[in-house]
């Protein structure tokens, strides 16, 4: 009971604290982030007189669960759709953002004498832009809704992947000294097929499920079955250790395709305002003062790296993708800033005990500065771009319109499919249908230290066990094997018709073309064997028996093929139906 009121009391404290300064933050103007990190300061360990808050750990772990909630709503109000929009940008600025800070760091660590690991983990704090503190100074602003937002979004979340693999990456470097492009390329892999393989699934039943909880007209019941899907699919992907914060932007991306998103919005905006305030106040919380003085020079210099440094390499990958000057400095300025990721990576540093002690308290040093600056350099992203347009020489200014005149062109068609279009969308849903073939045998595989004590009741034999297992991930992935056997012969198709031309085949033509379009598939599918021989060969029968189990499938395939067939269209057509739906007003 006692420790009940001390959790009541330190909650009191915060809440009563950060309501009294966001007040006064307001009536000066100021953004109220900046508030809720001015609160945690003043009851922070390191303020004197005395300390306010008593169980640090209660209350972080509520921030936490404002990421969470920050997190879902970002996902919530940028759909799928918004996110391939912006996809090929995103990529581009959030990779060359990236790859500058990285390299930026490191050599700011090294001029001033840290060691390789600690100016290696510096350059990875430094990489990775705030999104929650983003979400929240673009929602004071009122600028949410701006197209350069979601850009800004885009990039965050291209931005949040990379950080996945990044501490993955800086676990092993940590640990061998070295980094393996193996591991960093199985660790991609399986990154991106676990979100493939997510968004599919996710697509084809959450929307689905909320509909019919949504059919009783009772927000209770709607918020509870969010919230149980939110905190479900968050501690799936924490057991598979990927960040929870990518957790929530996924379920919320999923969910959005709801046609009672705005309904949804509208409960959830509460809980996401109590707790994202409650993360904030946890950052000032973890400042101390006594830091700025003692390390002044390097976060001054780290701070001013991380501002410029973003609005070059972030602003110049968004020009150098096709976007115009105006929006690719907004949105330079708009990342220029660290945050939760860059907590976490630091921490990382120091659990594996290859950092300096001082590198955490900088990173949320210059995390809080960077995050004072935000606000204000989101508002002076305009009028900047005033000035540079009149400074700049005439000539350069045309040059770089008519540069992004023409990567415009190149991505206006007339609205009839091209060439390259189809082909990347038969390649795309070969590359969907194969990730969930795979998932289905990993699953399986995984699963099979659990499974094969409730088959030693009917099969005791561990070969005959591999058997079943096995031969049950075959029949649950046939329809999707099918599909990616009908989507190559689509492709063999297309390409045997382009690359064989009557003017060079003359009267083989015909025959090198129906090659093509037989052999391609073929060995395409063998491939495909191969991989999932080598994903599943925890489960993968004997020789004899495998061949005895190919035979089976082959010919109980000749018998459901058609099954097949009808079972993926009708996949295919709820997810166009999903995508199709609009929100309920």
């Amino acid at each position: 009971m006692h420790e009940g009121i001390g959790f009541i009391q330190d909650l009191a404290v915060v809440m009563a604290l950060a309501g009294v300064v966001t007040v006064l933050f307001h009536r000066l103007k100021q953004p109220v982030v900046l508030g809720y990190i001015a609160a945690g300061v003043i009851i922070g360990p390191y303020t004197p007189p005395f300390q306010l808050i008593h169980d640090e750990q209660t209350i972080k772990t509520l921030g936490e669960l404002g990421v969470v909630f920050l997190m879902f709503s970002l996902g919530l109000e940028f759909s799928l759709r918004k996110l391939f929009k912006v996809g090929a940008t995103a990529i581009v600025a959030a990779l060359s953002e990236i790859v500058l800070m990285l390299w930026l760091g490191y050599e700011i660590g090294s001029a001033f004498g840290w060691s390789p690991m600690d100016s290696l983990f510096l350059g990875a704090i430094l990489a990775i832009s705030s999104t929650t503190i983003i979400v929240k100074a673009l929602s004071e602003l009122g600028l949410k809704r701006e197209s350069f937002a979601q850009l800004v979004f885009g990039i965050l979340i291209v931005e949040d992947i990379l950080a996945i693999a990044m501490l993955v990456l800086l676990s092993g470097i940590a640990q061998t000294g070295q980094l393996s492009a193996g591991v960093a390329v199985v660790t991609l892999g399986k990154l991106l097929l676990f979100m493939t393989v997510s968004l599919v699934v996710g697509i084809l039943v959450v929307p689905r499920a909320l509909n019919y909880v949504a059919r009783a007209r009772s927000d209770e019941m709607l918020l509870v079955a969010v919230l149980g899907f939110c905190f479900g699919f968050c501690l799936l992907v924490v057991k598979l250790d990927y960040s929870i914060a990518l957790g929530a932007f996924l379920i919320g991306a999923i969910m959005a395709e709801s046609r009672h998103l705005h309904r949804i919005e509208h409960l959830i905006a509460p809980l996401r305002d109590v707790f994202s305030a409650i993360f904030f106040v946890t950052i000032g919380l973890m400042l101390n003062p006594a830091v700025l003085v003692d390390y002044a020079w390097p976060i001054a210099v780290i701070t001013v790296a991380v501002i410029i440094g973003k609005i070059m390499s972030c602003g110049l990958g968004t020009f150098l993708a096709g976007k115009d000057g105006r929006t690719a400095m907004r949105v330079g300025m708009t990342v220029s800033q660290i945050g939760e990721f860059s907590f976490i990576i630091a921490s990382l540093g120091l659990t594996l005990k290859v950092t300096s002690a001082f590198l955490y308290p900088i990173a949320v040093a210059v995390s809080a500065l960077t995050t004072l600056f935000t606000p204000y350099l989101i508002r002076a992203a305009d009028p900047l771009t005033r000035r540079f347009a009149r400074v700049l020489p005439r000539t350069l200014v045309n040059v770089f319109g008519m540069y992004s005149q023409w990567l415009s062109s190149l991505s206006t068609g007339s609205g009839e499919p091209t060439l390259f279009s189809m082909t990347r969308r038969i390649i795309l849903q070969i590359a969907v249908n194969l990730a969930l073939v795979a998932a289905i045998f990993l699953i399986v595989s995984y699963g099979a230290p659990y499974i094969s004590g409730l088959l030693t009741h009917w099969v005791s034999a561990e070969p005959l066990q591999r058997v079943v297992l096995w031969s049950a991930a075959l029949l649950v992935s046939m329809p999707f094997l099918v599909a990616v056997y009908r989507k190559t012969k689509s492709l063999a198709l297309l390409l045997a018709e382009v690359s064989v031309q009557p003017a060079t085949a003359g009267r083989f033509t015909s025959a090198l073309r129906y090659a093509i379009a037989d052999l391609v598939p073929v060995v395409c599918m063998v491939g495909v064997f191969l991989l999932v021989a080598a994903l599943s060969g925890g489960i993968l029968p004997p020789t004899g028996l495998l061949a005895a189990v190919l035979i089976c499938a082959a010919l109980l395939l000749a018998l459901v093929w058609r099954w097949c067939v009808k079972i993926h269209a009708a996949m295919q057509i709820a997810l166009r139906e999903t995508f199709d739906e609009q929100p309920d007003p």
